[in-house]
């Protein structure tokens, strides 16, 4: 089957920081690196890793061609992402010593992307392929839907978060992943804790302590994989991109769950986003 996404392709810059800055400070770097990034395009870099067919949606400004031919170079499939009158989106990101990040968003050509290049992508799509979406393109609410109509298993990774846009799209949705934050949020904002949404499969994040998901078998608990992180950003995209690789490569929940953790373990000992996303081949063979 297919892994459809519609999702954010963003320039990352990444500043090595001494601490993130308070309010008002100016702080020197240590280091900057240039990263292909987004939460769309680790998503996608991350279910081809794992052995999915990949075909992403998104758009780039002219200045953003090197990301498209990235992502092909990473097998993705890049048929359907548009070139617009918009400048590519950019991240900018701080990273402390101790792996947690601050980031900055332009949205840019993010927020432009063209429907009529989402209708033309999803005519392409079988019933029972994967299409996924983030909060960080517009459109995500009429792609759903079209996908829905298709018959594709649609599914939704809730962040950046915001409690109007799940609500939005959580009719429509077979599999929702967020973190235990926006777990919480979300709850205040519905009165529906994550068991209780009417949605198949919830998986709830909670970085180094592991995941819940809640399905059909009730609560399950995914532990931990035990590792010192270097940097945590892109570890729950590449998270996400294996469960649904997994998922459409017919494996079971539990073990495309399992196999996940292993991979997003294995990105927080990584400095960088999609570049540096691991393979299958490296998520097997790492030993803890």
């Amino acid at each position: 089957m297919t892994v459809w996404n519609l999702g954010s392709i963003n320039a990352d810059f990444v500043y090595s920081v001494p601490h993130i800055p308070e309010p008002g400070e100016t702080l020197g770097s240590t280091g900057r690196k240039l990263y292909l990034g987004g939460k769309g395009a680790n998503m996608s870099v991350a279910a081809a890793r794992a052995g999915a067919t990949v075909r992403h949606i998104g758009a780039v400004g002219e200045d953003g061609r090197w990301a498209i031919d990235r992502l092909r170079d990473y097998g993705v499939g890049t048929k359907d992402i548009a070139v617009i009158d918009v400048e590519t989106a950019q991240a900018i990101i701080m990273v402390d010593p101790q792996g947690e990040n601050a980031i900055i968003l332009h949205h840019g050509a993010n927020f432009a992307i063209p429907f009529h290049r989402v209708q033309a992508a999803l005519s392409h799509a079988r019933p029972d392929d994967w299409l996924v979406a983030q909060n960080e393109t517009t459109l995500q609410t009429e792609t759903l839907a079209l996908g829905k109509e298709r018959g594709l298993r649609i599914a939704y990774a809730a962040a950046p978060f915001s409690a109007r846009a799940v609500q939005d799209v959580l009719p429509l949705l077979d599999f929702l992943i967020l973190n235990d934050v926006e777990a919480r949020q979300l709850q205040a904002a519905t009165g529906q804790a994550p068991s209780d949404l009417p949605v198949a499969d919830v998986i709830v994040t909670r970085g180094g302590d592991g995941a819940t998901w809640f399905g059909a078998e009730g609560p399950v608990e995914i532990a931990p994989v035990p590792v010192t992180p270097v940097d945590t950003t892109g570890a729950g995209d590449t998270f996400t991109g294996y469960v649904l690789a997994g998922l459409d490569l017919g494996q079971g929940m539990a073990d495309a769950l399992s196999l996940a953790s292993r991979a997003g373990a294995l990105m927080v000992t990584r400095h960088g986003t999609s570049d540096v996303i691991p393979t299958l081949e490296e998520v097997r063979a790492f030993r803890p």
